[in-house]
């Protein structure tokens, strides 16, 4: 049973059938799921070898009409989702920086069987809960490629890819995804290292933008051990493509894909 196979009949399972009936001539669940598995495949970034990261939080515009009718089902279906994508992701050996959500909101300027999608990359510790939805913004300036189906017009609206920004650890690929990123041996640390000689908030390597330049600073948060960039120990850095830092006796590479 393929991908799409296991959506429909998850859909079905949901709402007994329901769907079939309110989406006769409207938006159908089937091109959502569609558009969102389009939206992680045209924003896969490739970080590593083996290691390619998608969006994971993704919104979809609905006009008024649609949207009302989707209202009583928008959890199951929310649902339905989300795990759509995760298995697409799977299947496709994609992995995602924080829970995957999907929310549905009403905008006015689309006309019945219109939708939009906007996706963004939001970083987060992956759980079994329903993930709160995170907040997507939306981009006036973003071109809005128009993707068309027999059965209606879909949009993809994207925000921005992510800076393809890591560090290396020992040949794994530890993603930059926000704009303040920790490292430490605690566990709510962004970048966790398993290492006794690393204080729990050790440092943090903050991104900024310049124009089209990416500026990465790195600053030791007070640690017990200090904090080493290419061998001598600072208290601030501005990192560059293959700086080393060392925290504890633990060296990681910052990669940002420039050269």
């Amino acid at each position: 049973m393929g991908v799409m196979d296991r959506f429909e009949r998850g859909i079905e399972r949901a709402v007994n059938g329901a769907f079939a009936k309110a989406f006769r001539a409207e938006v159908q669940p089937v091109e959502i799921a569609s558009a969102l598995r389009r939206a992680c495949d045209e924003r896969a970034a490739v970080i590593s070898r083996g290691r390619t990261l998608v969006p994971n939080a993704f919104v979809v515009e609905l006009g008024a009409a649609d949207h009302e009718r989707l209202g009583e089902y928008a959890d199951a279906l929310g649902d339905e989702l989300v795990a759509n994508v995760r298995e697409h992701a799977d299947h496709q050996r994609y992995a995602f920086v924080g829970p995957v959500s999907v929310q549905f909101e009403q905008v006015d300027d689309l006309d019945t069987g219109v939708f939009r999608v906007r996706s963004a990359t939001v970083k987060g510790r992956q759980t079994h809960s329903r993930p709160a939805p995170a907040p997507i913004p939306r981009d006036p300036e973003l071109p809005v490629p128009a993707y068309e189906s027999a059965a209606q017009t879909s949009l993809i609206e994207q925000s921005p890819p992510a800076r393809r920004t890591w560090l290396d650890i020992d040949g794994h690929a530890y993603p930059l995804a926000g704009s303040v990123n920790v490292l430490g041996r605690g566990e709510d640390a962004d970048v966790v290292v398993d290492d006794p000689g690393v204080s729990r908030r050790h440092a943090e390597i903050r991104l900024s933008s310049q124009g089209d330049r990416l500026v990465a600073t790195l600053r030791d948060l007070d640690s017990t051990n200090g904090t080493l960039v290419d061998g001598e120990r600072i208290s601030s850095r501005q990192l560059s493509e293959g700086t080393t830092i060392t925290v504890g006796r633990t060296r990681a590479t910052y990669r940002s894909g420039e050269r």
